[in-house]
């Protein structure tokens, strides 16, 4: 961790962002930053990029490659003295995705009772359900739940569990959460207690686990990583899935989709659909 802490905020033209947080992605001194991209003034055309380093070189790295885009304004601020994670997951309000209805401690009496409510402690993992990426696929598992269940899901870079345990509480009995994140796989199996959920999550790079292999093959693959590890797990998640299994993609912005479904539909998969959260794609592809 830096000594202090400090948010990078840039500033600019919707495509001017989009490439820059291309080029974060392919970063391989990047890999694990933390960032997020967000329309802030449709009017204007203004898309803005926060991003929260954990180390000098993150900053150096964040901050080479945002000066490579003239058109964005860069700023870097000190973040004040205090749990300040704490202090911005307080202030999220809950989300709606579907049947499903993600909050936090803070807004543990908003919970209606019509809904499939998740309560998601975020800790130092990704994934409080806020995001673009975790909402689309929600929605998009959502979709599928009405027509069919699934008996085994596995969600590949669980971060905060959600996704899997969105599976487990609408009867799933095996649910398989991996992240290359410690912190995150204690997370989530407490996120997952906390929701009286029987989802099971271990740490792993890949899908080789044995803890993953035992249960295979799935109905359904989760994976809400990045651009360049879902292209480069193409071949595995095909071959942990059944026939006519259902992979749900995202982590991707927009720009990155043709890519992605490129590496794909070249291992037998068809597209069923995509959803767009701001700059984000969530796509839905069955395994032919």
């Amino acid at each position: 961790m830096t000594d202090d802490a400090v948010q990078i905020i840039a500033r600019g033209p919707r495509a001017v962002a989009e490439a820059a947080a291309t080029a974060i992605d392919s970063d391989v001194l990047l890999e694990g930053a933390t960032y997020s991209i967000l329309e802030e003034d449709e009017d204007h055309d203004v898309w803005r990029i926060d991003a929260f380093p954990t180390s000098q070189e993150e900053i150096d790295g964040l901050v080479a490659r945002l000066a490579d885009y003239p058109e964005l304004r860069v700023v870097v601020e000190k973040l004040a003295d205090a749990d300040w994670l704490a202090m911005s997951l307080s202030g999220l309000p809950p989300v709606r995705a579907g049947r499903f209805f993600i909050f936090g401690a803070h807004d543990k009496g908003r919970a209606p009772t019509n809904t499939v409510n998740l309560r998601i402690e975020a800790g130092a993992a990704f994934g409080t359900g806020h995001h673009g990426t975790t909402v689309g696929c929600l929605i998009a598992y959502d979709a599928l739940l009405k027509a069919r269940r699934f008996k085994r899901v596995l969600d590949v870079g669980a971060g905060t569990g959600v996704l899997a345990i969105a599976a487990a509480r609408t009867g799933t009995p095996i649910a398989v959460g991996t992240d290359i994140d410690k912190p995150s796989v204690r997370i989530a199996g407490e996120n997952a207690k906390l929701n009286k959920a029987g989802a099971r999550f271990v740490y792993a790079s890949g899908l080789g686990h044995r803890a993953v292999r035992v249960q295979a093959p799935y109905d359904l693959v989760f994976a809400n990583i990045l651009a360049p590890p879902l292209v480069a797990l193409a071949q595995d998640i095909k071959g942990a899935l059944v026939p006519g299994g259902i992979a749900i993609l995202s982590g991707l912005l927009r720009t990155q989709e043709r890519r992605v479904l490129a590496a794909y539909r070249s291992r037998g998969f068809r597209l069923m659909r995509r959803i767009h959260r701001d700059a984000w794609a969530a796509l839905v592809l069955v395994k032919a």
